[in-house]
């Protein structure tokens, strides 16, 4: 039978065979925190005192509030900063974790454990990615491993390619919609099939971003040419390692996902599996739109936006550029894009989460409604429990800007 992805990698990397439900002891070739979670990881590495197993493949980022808008945010930067000095760890401070993984660390075949539940975004260079707690991330700085259970994969065949004014985040929220926030509970989504082809390697990493809104315990793609090339565009190519697509026949439960049958799709208050097609939401008035966090703040991203907002005179909602990271912002800052987006009034803030998250920089009002492009939708996510957060596409987000209430992006293009 077939191996599945998760099968391959983990073998590879433990030396022998695996199956289905086998705890392993994994070595670990990179982990790292963010400043929400790297504090709690630090106070669990200096009570045990033993100091870190690999620090060179260790990092910790201040990504979720750039800069810090209380003092106790600003002594946690600290706490930080000071710890990777004297520990000789990466502190990393210009862009989402998840984001300067991808372009400057992530690699195929690698085990890389995050205390951020969006890990999984490195699955999409064949990586076995995944989230983990504060202190399973200490424990496997100072260890370099991690146990773990084998995870079951759930195949997803990807056919067809998509059609203009969707995107790949319409592809992944279409696909929870489908099997629920609990469909792929601590399974690994593998993705395989002829439409890989159409899916560049952005499109991979908002996908692979969001497996973990099915509960999955994380999301992997082949590594194929796609990666490859992305890899030699960051100078990255002597670290591409083929990891070939599994078949049908790897896997006990599969979906099929055509991507030619696929509309622009948003996910309402307060789910993520909560979807509908944009053009049936109705009359939904938006106050504020965000295009950027890990999940659609990358330069193709804004690409996609500006194809409809280039047109645009006004706008009628607020509306938030958030970069991923600073290589993002760099190219977007060198662009007509970027005089566009403010010459229509919209707030350009530091790489990083922010908004996304609610700690800073587009809190939103009681009873605002914002329509976002990140990953999560919950009560109080963008940090007000009396508003309301929509999830869709960087070209629905600006058609949305553009009208002031959803909008399907196809009718602008």
């Amino acid at each position: 039978m077939a191996e599945t992805l998760v099968k391959k990698i983990i073998s590879s990397r433990t030396g022998k065979e695996v199956r289905t439900g086998e705890i392993v002891i994994m070595p670990v070739d990179r982990a790292f925190c963010q400043d929400g979670t790297g504090p709690l990881s630090i106070d669990g590495i200096n009570k045990l005192g033993i100091g870190l197993k690999n620090p060179v493949n260790c990092y910790f980022f201040i990504d979720h509030a750039v800069p810090p808008p209380r003092a106790e945010l600003a002594n946690a930067h600290k706490k930080i900063r000071d710890f990777a000095s004297s520990s000789k760890a990466n502190c990393i401070m210009r862009g989402v974790c998840h984001q300067i993984m991808v372009e400057d660390f992530s690699s195929p075949y690698e085990v890389i454990v995050g205390a951020d539940s969006h890990t999984p975004t490195s699955g999409a260079l064949g990586a076995f990615a995944a989230g983990f707690g504060s202190t399973d991330v200490a424990a496997a700085m100072l260890s370099g491993s991690v146990w773990l259970k084998v995870p079951e994969s759930l195949g997803i065949e990807i056919k067809g390619e998509l059609n203009k004014g969707v995107a790949a985040k319409d592809v992944i929220i279409d696909i929870i919609g489908k099997i629920g926030a609990d469909g792929a509970t601590y399974k690994v989504m593998e993705f395989f099939g002829e439409g890989l082809k159409n899916l560049p390697m952005d499109g991979r990493f908002t996908i692979s971003n969001m497996t973990i809104e099915a509960g999955a315990k994380t999301g992997i793609f082949p590594a194929d040419e796609i990666v490859r090339e992305y890899l030699k565009s960051r100078g990255r190519e002597g670290d591409f390692r083929e990891l070939p697509a599994s078949v049908a026949s790897a896997y006990e439960n599969m979906i099929s996902e055509d991507m030619r049958k696929i509309v622009p799709m948003v996910s309402c208050p307060h789910q993520v599996d909560n979807v509908s097609p944009a053009s049936e939401l109705g009359d939904v008035k938006v106050d504020v739109v965000l295009i950027g966090t890990c999940t659609n703040g990358r330069f193709s991203d804004y690409e996609a936006a500006y194809e409809i907002l280039k047109k645009a005179k006004s706008l009628k909602t607020t509306l938030i550029i958030a970069p991923a990271s600073n290589t993002v912002l760099k190219r977007l800052a060198e662009s007509e894009m970027f005089r566009k987006f403010v010459d229509l009034g919209a707030s350009i803030i530091p790489p990083g989460c922010g908004p996304c998250c609610g700690v800073h920089a587009g809190i939103l009002a009681d009873g605002a409604t914002a329509l976002s492009t990140a990953n999560r939708n919950f009560k109080g996510r963008m940090g007000n429990p009396e508003s309301f957060v929509y999830l869709a596409s960087p070209m629905t987000a600006a058609a949305t800007a553009v009208t002031g209430r959803i909008s399907d992006p196809r009718e602008f293009l």
